[in-house]
């Protein structure tokens, strides 16, 4: 982090330095400081720039110039999503910055970053890496420009780039390069992307799979006449019209395995050619086409390389790297973190590690798929588990050397709670397969299901001497659980600190299939064995369900559909999320170019309806939190529009009401309050009454209630029972 930091470990320079958009917390949930462990365990001497004032090249000397080259990331989250929320407003704080202190890091911190070092040391190779970098590496819709943009090795300029499970690509080139091999010469390792010139090949073996297309009818032959020996001219003499001797080949009787063996050769020497940059960013349709080609192309197992042009050059994506073995990712997670920020923080508050600091990562990637989510892309689909001792020695550590620590685990878990350790049932099969999620329509006949492992670690964490408590935070794949009925009694029992977050999503099949999660009575069944198991527990414990509006294919009907049910079952939500379309994600090639990858992409293919304008998305997200007054008058005008006016009233029925004193003039916006079951206006002296009072004086008008004057008989929601720490507390 610096010079001082050097000369006391006795370095004149750095082999690698790092630079990250978030603060430096020596702890392996954050990627810079799992890959500045990996390399010092290599025997490299790595440097570490953190947040560096970006507006000048300066502050990228502060370490020198280093021996092999740079490492480029933004940070844990992409910086436009950490930047920006999904109205494209800037953000007031950042998680992953001393103080939550907003504007920290560049927009597409990647670039300029890269864009800094070049300035500061011309020559030194750049290595760009992260979900940012990874979720770039090809053309893609950018929600923020509202447009198509290149790969971000074009914006970059860097040497090359490292997606994915980056840690055998990081080793193998960092040695390389220390070995004196120049970095425009590796152009064999998996995971890694760089630029080429068009139509380059990486030897004569090597072939070009051409899916610049889109499948159309074409012209229909006609059937040749299998009784002709020749061509049929009768007045052709004999030998002219003489079939020429057909070239024997002896005929090859192979096995399935050899069979399966051949075309894994063929596809490893074989390159699939996308729609070039200036085709997918003028044509929506064979945007999505690329976006389909691509997802079909990331199983480790069988995927092919891609290329895609950008004007006369081309970007070149090796296959995805192959998984890391469970004793691979204990070699990584063993290694020796401080587990706390960097010192030069002080006791600054940094949200995402307070979040963070008593939790165990215990797996990478998810099989689930959901198009809005880049976890698939980025970590993959096969499930990487550390081992159960690896995991244990973690909780011992943080027992023993976290300050402040009070006995309680927060999380055991990783993208998806509960997928530790579920596989494919045969390796062969996975390594064929092109499912774009084992989960759905249904979850795979092939897929394990079983919970037994993660059970047994559940059982064997809380019994560590010293752990009084171990929460499940991390999202729980409920479709998957209700599988194993004695997972869900554990979970519940034991684990489950009051509430447990679940993400159904929506309730609408339409918008489901959009997002590729389970309908709704997947969450029903297992609302039902929390409720169970919770009472034999004797606990009161709650869900509380993740909803996302204004998602591709979600219509307005529903997502008023989603508020009644919502409402039936008396959930208010406090904080809901708005659908962001992140760099890659299927859905956001639904949002972007309203056709349906999940399909084969055509000019009549499936279109998909997508609410795109502001207003449009506002109303999506009023319909999750019906119950907030300020969402009453676009939920009224919305309603009206749809013909729904019967739902709009004072009423038990009814989903808002059809006025509150705190409107202006206390006048209802969606037309005559008689017509639709609501109560007469007030007298103008009882509305300057009313808002003559002080705050804490005025007649409290409840969540999802009507006003004082006709008050909803609805039970109170379950939510408001439960006494929660303020946000400033928790730790």
């Amino acid at each position: 982090m610096t010079r001082a930091e050097m000369d006391a470990l006795g370095w004149d320079s750095c082999d690698v330095i790092l630079v990250t958009g978030d603060a430096y917390i020596d702890h392996p949930s954050f990627g810079m400081a799992l890959v500045g462990r990996l390399l010092e365990a290599q025997g490299y001497k790595v440097g570490i720039i953190s947040q560096p004032d970006w507006q000048s090249a300066e502050p990228f000397r502060a370490l020198g110039k280093p021996n092999l080259y740079w490492g480029i990331t933004a940070g844990n989250m992409d910086s436009m999503v950490n930047r920006y929320t999904a109205d494209r407003k800037i953000r007031s704080d950042d998680a992953y910055t001393p103080n939550a202190e907003p504007n920290k890091r560049p927009d597409r911190a990647v670039t300029v970053y890269a864009q800094r070092v070049r300035e500061a040391y011309p020559g030194v190779p750049v290595v760009i890496g992260s979900i940012e970098a990874s979720l770039r590496r090809i053309a893609h819709y950018d929600y923020w420009s509202d447009k198509v943009r290149r790969s971000v090795l074009f914006e970059s300029k860097a040497d090359l780039l490292i997606f994915g499970n980056a840690e055998r690509a990081l080793v193998d080139v960092t040695r390389r390069i220390a070995a004196g091999e120049n970095i425009k010469s590796i152009r064999d390792i998996r995971g890694t992307a760089f630029l080429v010139p068009q139509g380059w090949l990486p030897d004569e073996e090597w072939s070009t799979h051409n899916s610049t297309r889109v499948d159309v009818p074409g012209r229909i032959d006609a059937h040749p006449n299998p009784y002709a020996m020749a061509q049929e001219d009768t007045k052709a003499c004999a030998t002219e019209n003489a079939k020429p001797e057909p070239e024997v080949k002896p005929v090859v009787i192979m096995t399935r395995e050899e069979r399966q063996a051949a075309a894994r050769e063929k596809a490893r020497k074989t390159v699939v050619r996308l729609p070039s940059f200036e085709t997918v960013s003028e044509d929506p349709v064979m945007y999505a086409h690329a976006s389909r080609v691509f997802h079909l192309e990331s199983n480790p197992g069988n995927a092919r390389a891609l290329v895609q042009a950008h004007g006369d050059r081309d970007v070149w994506l090796n296959a995805p790297p192959l998984p890391l073995a469970m004793d691979e990712m204990d070699n990584v997670y063993d290694l020796p973190y401080a587990r706390n920020p960097h010192p030069s923080y002080g006791k600054a508050h940094i949200p995402a590690w307070e979040m963070i600091r008593y939790s165990v990562n215990i797996m990478r990637g998810c099989f689930g798929g959901c198009t809005f989510c880049s976890i698939t892309e980025h970590e993959g689909r096969i499930i990487q588990s550390r081992s159960e001792p690896s995991i244990l020695r973690e909780i011992e550590l943080i027992r023993d050397t976290t300050k402040n620590f009070g006995g309680t685990i927060t999380d055991l878990g990783g993208p998806t709670a509960n997928m530790y350790r579920l596989a494919c049932k045969e390796k062969s099969i996975e390594e064929s397969c092109r499912r774009l999620s084992c989960v759905y329509p249904t979850i795979c006949s092939n897929l394990g299901t079983d919970h037994s492992k993660l059970i047994q670690l559940y059982r064997k964490a809380r019994a560590i001497p010293g752990i009084k408590k171990i929460l499940i935070g991390s999202g729980l794949r409920y479709d998957l659980a209700v599988r194993s009925p004695e997972y869900v009694k554990e979970l519940v029992t034991h684990h489950v600190g009051g509430l447990l977050k679940i993400a159904p999503e929506h309730t609408e099949q339409g918008t489901l299939s959009k997002m590729m999660k389970p309908g709704i009575g997947a969450y029903d069944e297992f609302k039902r064995m929390f409720e169970k198991y919770s009472i034999e527990a004797g606990k009161k414990q709650y869900l509380i369900p993740y909803f996302i509006a204004a998602h591709p294919g979600s219509t307005d009907e529903d997502m008023l559909n989603l508020a009644l049910w919502l409402k039936k079952n008396n959930f208010k939500l406090d904080q809901v999320q708005t659908f962001t379309p992140t760099p890659m994600a299927m859905a956001t090639t639904m949002y972007h170019t309203r056709k349906n990858p999940l399909k084969k992409v055509t000019e009549d293919s499936e279109v998909v309806e997508t609410a795109r304008s502001g207003k449009m998305r506002k109303a999506h997200k009023a319909f999750l939190r019906y119950h907030h007054p300020e969402n009453w008058p676009i939920l009224r005008e919305t309603l009206t529009k749809m013909g729904r006016g019967d739902l709009i009233g004072n009423g038990e029925r009814h989903l808002v009401p059809a006025w509150h004193p705190s409107e202006e003039n206390g006048t209802a916006i969606a037309g005559d309050r008689k017509r639709q079951g609501g109560m007469p206006s007030p007298a103008p002296h009882q509305i300057a009454a009313h808002a003559k009072r002080k705050p804490e004086q005025r007649t409290p008008v409840a969540a999802g209630r009507a006003p004082a004057a006709a008050p909803e008989r609805s039970r109170p929601s379950i939510l408001s029972t439960i006494k929660t720490k303020p946000k400033g507390a928790r730790k």
